[in-house]
């Protein structure tokens, strides 16, 4: 599906902060930091994710849809993703890793980005817990330059694709936010074998 946005600014003239979306960050003593920016309603599960992962110590940073419906209308694609706070953010993190939610219905994680070390470090760790991991899926690399996930110190970081079927797996209910407020053992699995590697 087209971005109905090319950027923020576009977003930001029509869509209105507080009603209709929200940024949600906080700076953390590691200089790691967890993006959602699909976050809230536009990709469900992905704010509650990254929060997760960021613990009480790495940064975190989340764009979210707040609508009461046509979320997805505030997808801005990774590579235009330019909300100012998000960028600044993401500008003076050593590490990055963005959370994002994939559609299909197969319980898979998808890597993607720059930091093939870590990629692989992710991957191993995550299939020692019994997640299915894939890397290379077409149209979900990350690795322009242009992606939020790359646009740290190091140039270089890590996208976790998260499909839906295995974030359904992860709340009572991924469809509600009072669903999602719910967190099964599948979730927490998922969140220490990421920290394992990145915390």
């Amino acid at each position: 599906m087209k971005d109905k946005y090319r950027n923020f600014e576009e977003l930001a003239k029509s869509e209105k902060c507080g009603a209709d979306f929200r940024v949600r960050s906080r700076v953390g003593a590691v200089a790691t930091v967890i993006v959602a920016p699909h976050g809230g309603k536009i990709e469900p599960g992905t704010s509650e994710i990254a929060e997760a992962i960021a613990g009480a110590n790495l940064s975190f940073y989340a764009f979210e849809g707040t609508k009461p419906q046509d979320n997805r209308q505030l997808h801005i694609t990774s590579t235009h993703f330019d909300e100012p706070s998000g960028v600044a953010l993401v500008a003076v993190s050593e590490s990055v890793v963005t959370i994002h939610g994939q559609d299909s219905e197969q319980p898979v994680v998808i890597l993607g980005g720059r930091d093939k070390v870590t990629m692989q470090r992710l991957s191993e760790s995550l299939q020692q817990r019994g997640f299915s991991v894939k890397t290379n899926a077409k149209g979900l690399q990350g690795c322009e330059a242009k992606n939020i996930c790359n646009r740290g110190v190091q140039s270089a970081g890590v996208q976790i694709e998260i499909s839906n079927g295995l974030r359904s797996s992860f709340f009572r209910s991924l469809k509600t936010r009072v669903g999602r407020q719910t967190k099964t053992e599948r979730f927490w699995d998922f969140v220490a074998a990421v920290r394992k590697v990145i915390a």
